[in-house]
């Protein structure tokens, strides 16, 4: 098997991964050799000790958001202050507290006229507008002209809207309907006082907290920084413009990785293409301080598929080698410094999504303080093929109450997921139509923050 065919074949059918894996263990150093099978041991019991050696899908996530959260407890994730314009998408680091009261000061809540005492009223020629400064109180039998959101005359009895209320010809004002104290008046205080908290630490920065902490009075917010993120894209065989040729296929991923790590709270420090250079790549991952490294292909065991043994060499500690799900079995987490971490994406793209879902989502999610989303499920309206004793990740779309499986969901390909709401964690041995099936919903097709991919 040449190198391309190797590379081409991550997660295919035809492809036994596990035996991949097998070899890649006997080329990464002493740190992280496999025992080597007796002479007399078959390739297909190689597969079954690697399979066996790879990490439970659900295991791997887990292991993921751990090791992030080693990271947050150290100084290097300390909190960091955000002006307004800059913090959507972040998560507080300390409580919303009001710095004042809301509203501060009495309110029309309506247009129409502040009125003191029972009707009808005198109107006095000066209106009362938003952005001024107090107006003179009102006496018994007054009333004036008054905006919505302006200041309230003190010693007003209530706000008469603007059409429940006359004039007759002497200029005085009658009420059409009941006038009750204290209607359309917002009362200084009535969402807030000053002090009280508005949102605990851990809220997700939306639009609407945004304008939250505007109105509350403040200019900037703590929040936990973004997890740095820069991605190495491996291969001499892709190609940057242009459509495929010579043997050369086009890099999807570079062009899809930083907005869907975007999405998951991060920032894209830069985008490299290496090559098939082990030199290179070891260069790249020793010499980056970004929080998280995420490289795209030469997880698996062919002549230049050189992620495994760089990492052997640097002394980076394997955390997770192989996943057993379908597509992007051959992915890896590690620990490349203290406070680093390196994501090894499978090349072909399907496993590349795979990878990003099972260990980039939960590690970035910790980093960023986000909230882990709540898991649920939906029936499957079609059968879900599953792999013998691998979870599976099927592109779906949403229709009704059900989830559609797609077609075109093979590891290289990404016509099922651009036209997918989600991802259904098909269990080993498939799923039939009507069972319940747990969704991984995809950042657009959510209604989340993680539409914001700038």
């Amino acid at each position: 098997m040449t190198a391309r065919s190797l590379r081409s074949g991550e997660d295919a059918d035809e492809f036994d991964v596990e035996e991949a894996l097998a070899l890649v263990k006997e080329d990464n150093g002493a740190a992280h050799r496999a025992p080597a099978p007796p002479p007399q041991a078959s390739g297909a019991a190689s597969a079954r000790d690697a399979h066996h050696k790879a990490t439970a899908w659900t295991e791997a996530r887990a292991t993921a958001a751990r090791a992030a959260r080693a990271v947050t407890r150290s100084a290097r994730r300390a909190p960091v202050s955000v002006r307004l314009e800059d913090a959507l998408g972040l998560t507080l680091a300390a409580p919303l507290d009001a710095l004042t009261d809301l509203p501060s000061f009495n309110t029309s809540a309506m247009d129409g006229w502040a009125v003191a005492g029972p009707g009808p009223w005198a109107v006095r020629d000066e209106g009362v507008l938003a952005g001024h400064a107090e107006p003179a109180p009102l006496t018994d039998g007054e009333a004036a002209r008054i905006a919505t959101g302006a200041r309230i005359p003190p010693d007003t009895t209530a706000v008469l809207r603007s059409e429940h209320g006359q004039t007759d010809e002497k200029g005085r004002l009658h009420a059409t309907r009941e006038v009750v104290h204290g209607q359309d008046i917002r009362p200084r205080g009535q969402e807030c006082r000053s002090g009280d908290q508005l949102l605990p630490p851990g809220a997700l920065v939306t639009p609407a907290v945004l304008g939250l902490a505007a109105a509350a009075g403040y200019d900037t917010l703590a929040a936990v920084p973004r997890p740095r993120v820069e991605v190495l894209v491996l291969g001499d065989e892709l190609l940057t413009e242009g459509a495929p040729r010579d043997g050369l296929i086009r890099d999807a991923l570079g062009p899809m990785l930083p907005p869907w790590l975007r999405a998951l709270g991060a920032e894209v420090t830069a985008v490299r293409r290496l090559g098939d250079s082990a030199a290179a790549l070891r260069k790249a991952v020793t010499g980056s301080d970004a929080d998280v490294i995420v490289t795209t292909g030469g997880t698996a065991a062919g002549p230049v598929d050189h992620v495994h043994p760089v990492l052997g060499r640097i002394g980076a500690e394997l955390l997770v080698d192989g996943v057993k799900v379908r597509p992007g079995h051959p992915m890896l987490l590690a620990r490349t410094k203290e406070n680093q971490h390196l994501v090894g994406l499978p090349g072909n793209p399907l496993a590349a999504v795979s990878g990003l879902l099972t260990l980039a989502e939960p590690l970035l999610r910790t980093l960023a303080a986000r909230p882990a989303p709540e898991p649920y499920t939906l029936p499957l309206r079609d059968e879900a093929h599953g792999h013998p004793y691998d979870t599976r990740l099927v592109p779906v779309v949403l229709r009704g109450d059900s989830a559609v499986p797609l077609h075109y969901n093979g590891p290289a390909m990404l016509r099922g997921i651009a036209a997918a709401d989600a991802l259904a964690v098909v269990p080993p041995g498939g799923a039939r139509p009507g069972q319940e099936a747990e969704l991984l919903d995809l950042p657009w097709a959510s209604a989340g923050i993680g539409v914001c991919f700038t």
